[in-house]
């Protein structure tokens, strides 16, 4: 067994203090290591460098440790037991690292906890304690660790049953909120920590309706004791990151619902939507994996060219299980779709670069992009949801309601997920082909292999829904729905510029230059910052008054600083391309038709 300990050391100065004992070093030297990047998240993060100081003693007698590269090092020759300590700098407020301060402490295993190489397969006690202090007297810890003597949200020990299990269970201390429910016959709990004013008992009743759609989707949960949401409340953030038992999520505590406030508002709808996500995680990814990702070494890149399917599937159907579970309705759900198309229409990249190549290019281009990214990427996410709708729609009508994705993925739980078997890179095309009978090659060569553009129209006709593209009204307009008394169209689109903006302080600063866009063809650039237009100051209130006034084929005078520099530039605004989606219910249509979408929405079968 291998022994961990981890305390707060100095809450204000952000440190974990962290004992490793090693009853039985490898006598030939025994290597150490802290992971580069952690599963779920496909970056390297290298974090050993938060790594403040380290040592290591055979009973009194120090050992020297031999660094070998930027994340790994080398006890001398020695019999044991042998004690490694160091302390971890923890100022990461996200998902995938380790915070710590005085109001609460976060930590991933892989930012804190040493790699025994040759060892993995031990298993893990991991002693974890409270700060020093009658400050923190009333902190709680949460985490789905395996309890060995720790009381029921304390401090005390914990256990895993190898380095891969004892990296895969985040934890949470401090001062927090917390409730619980049931799926399935498992216990359901969530946690919610930072200054929010949540109503507890509406979250968990949402919640519980999401995952057992999830579950009534694969037909059982995976073997666990029980499930855990670990929640940061803060003023701005967003983002979430599976595990084997848990989630760690991070959300704006506006978008969390209050009592006496029985609306479903737009953030707390995306909160449900990242919940959904990660949740379907469960399945779709930590059971059914790429074969490239199963034991990953995690000192360096893995790659595998589905991430389209899993992180892509799963965001076709997190919103989908907020409709099939009846948290939103049908008109909501698509507001939520037509968003996710708009988003790939704006994405120039979409014709440069497929999912697939996408996917095995995680680590260098999606998760480190930069000005020129939508111009040059495309989501796996987003494009890969959009693909999954495609191809359950196709499957639907190929087989006359007989089948559809859902089928797929229970097929894909049993074979492989629940059996713990890797998926090989062209597993998924293969075995939906297999199972539904129909030649999809050609689907998967244009759709996740090629650029093409996705024939979203028709598959949307099917059920019922209609689909249009329109240029963006305003810088704000990510479309929607469309309303059956809606206004007629302006006879000409809003002339733009083809930029992206962000704000700095009270400067406009360019963030994106669209290709072929009026300010690319004109010169300017992402970074510069925009001062005047015409002579009028630019502000990030104004932008879209000042566009307005332009005129078609009339040159606008731009100036910009370019670092320090005063530049003037003549710019002829451009139409707005039709890049922004609206689809809305179609009424009236036949039964086959209002059948086949109500099978969809609500993961019923539809008749042949």
């Amino acid at each position: 067994m291998i022994d961990y300990a981890i305390k707060p050391l100095a809450p204000g100065a952000h440190q974990f203090q962290v004992d490793v004992t090693i009853q039985s070093p490898d006598p030939a030297g025994q290597l150490v290591s802290l992971p580069a990047w952690i599963p779920g998240s496909y970056m390297i993060r290298d974090f050993a460098k938060n790594i403040v100081s380290l040592g290591a003693r055979s009973g009194e007698t120090p050992l020297e440790l031999v660094k070998l590269d930027k994340q790994t090092w080398r006890l001398p020759v020695c019999s044991g037991p042998v004690k490694i300590s160091y302390q971890v700098y923890a100022w990461d407020l996200s998902v995938r690292g380790a915070h710590l301060d005085t109001t609460h402490g976060f930590f991933n295993g892989t930012s804190v906890f040493l790699r025994v190489h040759g060892q993995e397969e031990q298993a893990c006690l991991v002693d974890i304690a409270p700060p020093d202090g009658e400050a923190y007297a009333d902190w709680r810890l949460a985490t789905t660790l395996t309890s060995c003597g720790a009381p029921r949200l304390a401090f005390g020990l914990y256990g895993a049953g190898n380095y891969d299990e004892l990296i895969d269970h985040p934890v949470e201390m401090g001062r927090f909120s917390h409730a619980a429910f049931e799926v399935a016959g498992v216990p359901h709990e969530i946690v919610i920590s930072g200054k929010h004013y949540a109503d507890m008992e509406r979250i968990c009743a949402d919640l519980q309706r999401i995952c057992t759609q999830h579950v009534q989707l694969f037909g059982e949960l995976p073997e666990m004791e029980r499930y855990l949401f670990l929640v940061m409340a803060v003023g701005e953030g967003y983002g979430g990151l599976e595990h084997r038992s848990s989630t760690a999520l991070i959300c704006k505590r506006d978008d969390l619902p209050q009592k006496r406030v029985p609306e479903m508002s737009d953030g707390y709808r995306q909160f449900l939507g990242l919940c959904s996500h990660e949740y379907f995680h469960l399945w779709n990814v930590k059971r059914i994996r790429p074969l490239k990702l199963m034991r990953a070494d995690l000192t360096q890149e893995a790659y595998t060219t589905l991430l389209w399917f899993f992180e892509g599937v799963t965001s076709y159907y997190d919103d989908l299980a907020l409709v099939r579970s009846g948290c939103i309705d049908p008109r909501a759900y698509l507001e939520l779709l037509a968003k996710t198309i708009t988003r790939v229409y704006r994405s120039g990249g979409r014709r440069k670069q497929s999912v697939a190549d996408s996917s095995f290019d995680a680590w260098t281009k999606f998760y480190k992009q930069d000005e020129n990214a939508p111009n040059a990427i495309v989501s796996y996410y987003t494009k890969g949801a959009l693909i999954a709708l495609l191809l359950d729609q196709i499957i639907r009508r190929d087989t006359a309601g007989r089948q559809s994705l859902d089928d797929i993925m229970r097929v894909l739980w049993q074979r492989y997920g629940r059996r713990d078997i890797g998926l090989g890179e062209d597993e998924v095309e293969r075995v939906t082909a297999e199972l539904t009978g129909l030649d999809l090659k050609g689907f998967f060569d244009r759709a996740v292999r090629g650029c093409e553009e996705l024939e979203l129209a028709p598959a949307l006709d099917r059920v019922g829904i209609g689909f249009s593209l329109r240029p963006a009204r305003g810088a704000a307009d990510q479309g929607g729905v469309k309303e059956p008394a809606q206004e007629k169209e302006p006879a000409a689109p809003r002339l733009v510029l083809g930029v992206a903006t962000r704000s700095e302080g009270r400067d406009v600063v360019i963030a994106n230059v669209f290709d072929q866009g009026a300010a690319q063809l004109a010169g300017i650039s992402a970074g510069d910052v925009l001062i005047a237009i015409d002579g009028l100051r630019v502000t990030e209130a104004n932008m879209d008054n000042l566009m307005a006034r332009a005129i078609n084929g009339t040159p606008l005078e731009v100036h910009v600083f370019r670092r320090d520099e005063l530049m003037r530039f003549e710019v002829t605004p451009l139409p707005a391309v039709a890049d922004t989606c609206e689809l809305w219910i179609r009424e009236p249509v036949d039964k086959p038709t209002v059948d086949c979408r109500q099978a969809w929405l609500s993961a019923v079968q539809a008749s042949a």
